[in-house]
C-alpha cells in the first residue's frame, strides 16, 4: 500500500504556480491510471487506485493550503495505517535547479512550509519525498512571492516534460521504493 501526496494550494488562482507543483505532477501521474476518479477526502482530492501487481495505491492533494497539509496526510495515514515509509511527499524546492529532481528518504523541511507541517503533525522526519526545483527566486523577488509566482513562457517547454519525467519517477518509487528511486534519479 502506497500514498503519494502532491503538495500545493486549492483554487484556480494558485492552479499553474511554482508552489503547486505536486498538484501538477498527480496530476500528470493520474493519466497512467485508468478509471480514476478523485474524490473529496481527508481534507484533499483523493483517489484510491491499484499498482501493476494490484497492491492499492492512493494519490492525495490535501485542499488545506499548503502551510496545514499535515492535517490532511496524518488522516490518510491513520485512516489506511500507511507505514510512513509508504508515504511519499511531491513538492517543490527553490535550492534546486529548474526541472532537477531529487528523491530523499528522511530529513527536515528545508523551508518548504507544506513539507515541514507534514513532517511536525506526523512527528518524523524519516518520511520520503520527491523534490522539483523551481529554481532560485530572481534578485529583488522574496522566496514567498516567487513561489506563488506562475512559470514563464519560456520555461513552459522544460515544464512539460519535466512533469512527465516527475510522474515517471513517482512511478518508480511507487513501483520499487526510495532507495532505488534515490539511485536511478538523484544522479541525473
Amino acid at each position: 500500500m502506497r500514498l503519494v501526496v502532491g503538495l500545493g494550494n486549492p483554487g484556480i488562482k494558485y492552479r499553474r504556480t511554482r508552489h503547486n507543483i505536486g498538484f501538477l505532477i498527480l496530476s500528470e501521474l493520474v493519466l497512467r491510471y485508468s478509471g480514476c476518479v478523485a474524490k473529496s477526502r481527508f481534507h484533499g482530492d483523493f483517489i484510491s487506485t491499484r499498482d501493476k501487481k494490484g497492491e492499492p495505491v492512493f494519490l492525495l492533494c490535501p485542499t488545506t493550503y499548503m502551510n496545514n497539509s499535515g492535517l490532511s496526510v496524518s488522516e490518510a495515514v491513520r485512516f489506511y495505517k500507511i507505514p510512513l515509509e509508504d508515504v511519499l511527499i511531491v513538492c517543490d524546492d527553490f535550492n534546486l535547479p529548474f526541472a532537477k529532481l531529487r528523491f530523499r528518504g528522511e530529513g527536515s523541511g528545508g523551508g518548504q512550509k507544506g513539507l515541514t507541517n507534514i513532517l511536525q503533525t506526523l512527528g518524523t522526519e524519516k518520511i520520503p519525498r520527491l523534490r522539483f526545483g523551481i529554481g532560485e527566486p530572481p534578485a529583488k523577488i522574496n522566496a514567498a512571492d516567487y513561489v506563488l509566482m506562475n512559470f514563464t513562457e519560456k520555461e513552459h517547454p522544460e515544464l512539460m516534460i519535466a512533469l512527465r519525467e516527475a510522474a515517471d519517477a513517482t512511478q518508480y518509487w511507487i513501483d520499487y521504493g526510495i532507495t532505488e528511486a534515490m539511485n536511478k534519479y538523484n544522479g541525473k
